[in-house]
């Protein structure tokens, strides 16, 4: 074989894209289905990405981690990062530069990195939105009531005065961190009607719908978030947790003729988000839904 011909087949091709890195950094992440969303979608669409786990458990690591892991995103040349528990307020005092969301919400669940610099997001808010207004539209809001005022339930609070619900109700298990919540809502926002409630079993009189924003439900947390008998048909209910999708929430609610909206929207818009941030390209929504769903169900 002349040297010539070894040349060749040594050299990449000319037309050959840059793979793209990506990554996930929390805890307690290896059943994402993050990665394998952001890789389809990519494929789909001709680009050459990688997403990598950083799943600070595995090391034993918490978030004083993260200065290191952000780092190496640098150095190495990782093009953005999704964050997530318990890492989304503990990155922003080593991000370069907050999205509008992200400082209001005072969490980031989305990086990118672009030109040196490292840019905070957050997209839990509009991820919601996206898998709520495509399950339940014209949904009334009248009256809503929010199970859970930590980061995602923030979020979506947020997301819900933006849309005009009428009156917010947000119930915690720290009902203190609902009330400071109610205040930022209300002072942010001129006009909203935010507020803080004592029982969910109090809140839900006269609601419209309820928002479910806690854990309970997850595999690893089982069980409903509150007392099945305080659902009725003239309730929609809107889910966020996705392992499983079908949570005891979701059965109890559409077993009592509630209209319901599962957690696998929000994950799906969040992705769409993430998506075309890190890539400056707009995933196709009902291709990285059905992927989704594909996904949960255990098929390929």
């Amino acid at each position: 074989m002349s040297s010539d011909s070894i040349d060749a087949r040594a050299r990449p091709p000319a037309a050959a894209t840059p793979k793209l890195l990506f990554g996930l950094v929390g805890s307690g992440i290896q059943r994402s289905l993050t990665p394998a969303m952001q890789e389809e979608e990519a494929r789909a669409q001709g680009l050459r990405l990688h997403y990598q786990l950083i799943d600070l458990d595995r090391r034993g690591l918490g978030t004083e981690a993260l200065p290191g892991l952000l780092d190496a995103v640098r150095t190495i040349g990782f093009a953005g990062l999704n964050i997530t528990y318990p890492c989304k307020q503990a990155v922003i005092p080593l991000l370069d530069a907050l999205s509008d969301d992200a400082r209001l919400m005072g969490a980031v669940n989305t990086v990118v990195h672009r030109d040196g610099r490292l840019v905070g997001h957050n997209t839990d808010g509009s991820g919601w939105r996206w898998g709520f207004e495509r399950a339940l539209p014209a949904a009334d809001l009248s009256r809503v009531v929010l199970l859970g005022a930590g980061g995602a339930g923030s979020a979506i609070a947020h997301a819900l005065v933006r849309m005009g619900v009428g009156q917010l109700v947000l119930v915690d298990r720290e009902p203190e961190r609902a009330r400071t919540l109610a205040e930022e809502l209300n002072r942010g926002h001129p006009g909203a009607r935010a507020s803080a409630g004592d029982t969910a079993a109090a809140a839900l009189q006269g609601a419209s719908g309820l928002v479910h924003a806690t854990p309970t439900g997850m595999d690893k947390l089982p069980g409903l978030p509150l007392d099945a008998e305080l659902l009725h048909p003239g309730l929609w209910v809107s889910e966020i947790v996705y392992f499983p999708l079908e949570t005891a929430l979701v059965k109890a609610a559409r077993a009592r003729g509630c209209r319901v909206a599962d957690g696998g929207g929000m994950a799906v818009g969040q992705a769409l988000d993430a998506f075309e941030l890190f890539t400056g390209r707009k995933a196709d929504a009902a291709r990285v839904d059905a992927h989704f769903r594909r996904l949960v169900a255990g098929a390929p």
